[in-house]
């Protein structure tokens, strides 16, 4: 933000520097200026205009009489010779800008090997950069040297291996220091980076899965690492980390939980809340703070707190890779949540202090982008981010064999990243799946470019969650009161024929629609219950949520449940939990086992989802002429889908009242939650609030 100072001065192009005064300095008045660089040459300046601002300021647009020379630090003068340094801003947005230092190697960061250590880092602005060493108990430092493209250099002939090191960075006059925005291989809290290298790792071998054929075939089980072992007397050996993620001994077992109960749900997809470095954990003290990880600090660092040793650099990563790995061999692909769209605080970030304004949302004036309501905007557009943007996601495919992402925010980004991504993602992975919250979010992104729900014809591979599917089944986020289908509202019965039927009106392919009910964020939908369906029994609770899962599991598109989910989760009736410690947040194996008929129901659902191949129908034609609808006095929702290798017909009901269905021929029920049938039977009884699947190819002789 501008105008905080008496005196600024920003170069806005490159014949353009916008000059504020305070009208308490000088009254804001100057008839002349001059800039002078750190060699005491002199460059003109004409004033083209001055205008006094409402705020009390005085703004003058100048122009040079002379060749600016990109990275020289530039002091303005003016009539009484009072100095201000000239601030690089919008210069770095403009077309001239990127077309002159747009790099494509691939080699900033580090290159490590046994006789050298070449250190790379990209500012055209910068004035000098000198590397910082810190090899034993042995300090040095390394001045880098400026090279083509804005790039900065300097190789150091010696074994470095494990040195702690950051750089320090002159850039609009002042100095910062930064660890290495390129490296993964990060010392606790993002103190320091580490020489290391990929090589040197031990990572486990790749378990061979076959690529995922769409993304309906996807069950998504949305998870963190901490929550799924936070619970006391679980059996976990390692709780909240990496290494307990994937635990398992005869404790585990025995009790079902961690990743023993994981392993029993049959989902086809974990999806992991941030693992890659935020914030607001102290990661030497894990157990003082709680956060879900949406505040990032290094995009290519993993989160040290999930670490069992977070001050070894190698530790974090090697036991991430085998959190990967065993997920693999229990046949569980692991879906990663990306945070791309803003950063924990702006000001500290390494490549803000490298290319200030660069990578963040900005328009000519200085003002910045704030649509994801966290105070800063990733600039997504510019090539040199979208490059670290994209080669982030390589690496973590590269490194971890990862399966798929989901962006948080997406909307703040623009299509053409999120279409460059799925592009190098699924040619690395075939059936990578992309996926995000494609919401409108109001940034400075031109609403034609956002990765946003409403351009998602413009993103053929990238999904998005549907918050009208959300919205439908369990009714509004926002009013707590306020009704879905699944908990009473039949006034939506004919709304939730479009939902059932992968929205087909909003999205060109049932793969590219998320259907969920619940996740991270807001109420849980048992919380949401108690408000909603105030008044009724448990028993009748533990009905409406099956019924809400069973349509997110039932329905076209692709099924997303959130961890809990399957057994009424509570946050204790808080819609928020982000930083509310493990006690609002942990799994709680005791409510699982309180509500076990909730989750057997859901385990049951997701063996018949990828069982019948019905309700993973791929295309949008599909859905529209195999799957039909009927209702039963506009309360009960009957819906009907059919592929070539099954058919099967489904009641919802989610009133009080009994119903009967009569068909022309005997059917197999496969699924009935209110026990109201026999195996194989043509008059269907409907009980209250209950679910019934039945397979119509299954027929009696």
């Amino acid at each position: 933000m501008r105008m905080k100072e008496a005196y600024e001065a920003y170069l806005d192009d490159y014949n353009c520097l916008n000059v504020y005064i305070s009208k308490n300095f000088f009254e804001g008045k100057s008839r002349i200026f001059h800039l002078k660089d750190t060699h005491d040459r002199i460059i003109p300046l004409t004033i083209q205009s001055r205008s006094d601002l409402y705020n009390g300021y005085t703004h003058y647009q100048l122009s040079l009489n002379g060749a600016l020379q990109m990275g020289e630090e530039y002091t303005l003068y003016d009539e009484h010779c009072q100095t201000t340094v000239v601030r690089y801003s919008h210069i770095v947005k403009t077309e001239r800008f990127n077309e002159q230092y747009n790099y494509e190697g691939d080699d900033l960061g580090l290159t490590y090997s046994k006789e050298q250590s070449i250190f790379k880092l990209w500012s055209p602005i910068a004035l000098q950069i000198v590397l910082c060493l810190k090899n034993g108990g042995e300090a040095e430092t390394y001045p880098m040297h400026r090279e083509e493209k804005g790039v900065f250099s300097v190789t150091v002939h010696k074994d470095l291996l494990k040195a702690r090191y950051t750089f320090m960075v002159r850039v609009n006059g002042k100095w910062n220091e930064i660890v290495d925005p390129y490296t993964s291989f990060s010392g606790p809290n993002a103190e320091y980076s580490v020489v290391y290298d990929k090589s040197l790792l031990h990572l486990p071998p790749r378990v061979p899965m076959a690529p995922l054929a769409d993304n309906v075939d996807a069950i998504i089980y949305e998870a963190s690492v901490r929550d799924m072992t936070s619970a006391n007397d679980i059996g976990v050996e390692n709780p909240k980390k990496f290494k307990g993620f994937t635990e398992e001994n005869e404790n585990t077992r025995a009790k079902n939980t961690g990743f023993s109960y994981l392993r029993s749900l049959g989902v086809t997809h974990v999806q992991l809340l941030p693992v890659c470095d935020f914030g607001s954990v102290d990661e030497v003290y894990p157990n003082i703070f709680y956060n879900w990880g949406y505040d990032p600090v290094q995009f290519r660092c993993l989160e040290g707190s999930y670490s069992t040793d977070p001050r070894n650099a190698v530790a974090r990563i090697e036991e991430f890779a085998q959190l990967v790995h065993n997920c693999h061999k229990a046949g569980l692909r692991v879906n990663l949540d990306i945070v791309f769209n803003h950063v924990y605080k702006k000001e500290e970030f390494s490549l803000e202090k490298l290319v200030p304004n660069y990578y963040f949302l900005m328009n000519r004036e200085g003002e910045f982008s704030n649509g994801s309501f966290c105070g800063n905007d990733i600039d997504s557009q510019p090539p040199m981010a979208r490059k670290y943007l994209v080669e982030t996601c390589r690496r973590l495919i590269e490194w971890f064999d990862i399966d798929g992402f989901r962006f948080d925010l997406m909307g703040i980004l623009d299509i053409h990243l999120m279409n460059e991504i799925t592009q190098v993602c699924r040619k690395m992975k075939p059936g990578f799946m992309i996926y995000g919250e494609g919401w409108n979010m109001p940034s400075f992104v031109p609403e034609n470019l956002r990765a946003s729900q409403i351009n998602q014809a413009e993103m053929p591979f990238v999904g998005h969650f549907s918050d009208s599917f959300r919205e439908t089944v369990r009714g509004s986020n926002a009013d707590l009161n306020q009704q879905g289908y699944s908990n009473g509202n039949f006034d939506l019965i004919y709304s939730m024929m479009d939902r059932m039927s992968a929205s087909g009106n909003a999205f060109n392919a049932p793969g590219k629609v998320i259907n969920y009910v619940e996740c991270h964020d807001n109420h849980t939908l048992w919380d949401k219950n108690r408000v909603a369906c105030h008044g009724e029994g448990r028993d009748v609770r533990e009905k409406r949520q099956v019924l809400a899962n069973a349509m997110v599991l039932l329905s076209q598109g692709v099924p997303f449940l959130h961890a809990g989910q399957e057994f009424g989760r509570t946050k204790q009736n808080l819609g928020n939990t982000y930083n509310r410690s493990d006690n609002y947040n942990s799994i709680n194996y005791i409510r699982r086992d309180h509500h076990i008929s909730i989750v057997t129901d859901t385990i049951k659902l997701i063996s018949i989802r990828r069982k019948y191949s019905c309700f993973r129908l791929r295309t949008v034609e599909e859905t529209r002429d195999q799957t039909s609808f009927q209702t039963i006095e506009n309360r009960v929702l009957v819906y009907i889908c059919e592929s070539k290798e099954d058919k099967c017909i489904s009641f919802f009901n989610p009133s009080n009242g009994y119903y009967t269905y009569n068909l022309d021929h005997d059917v197999q029920v496969i699924f009935d939650n209110g026990s109201s049938n026999t195996h194989l039977t043509r008059n269907i009884q409907i009980a209250p609030y209950s679910v019934i699947v039945c397979d119509m190819m299954k027929q009696s002789a």
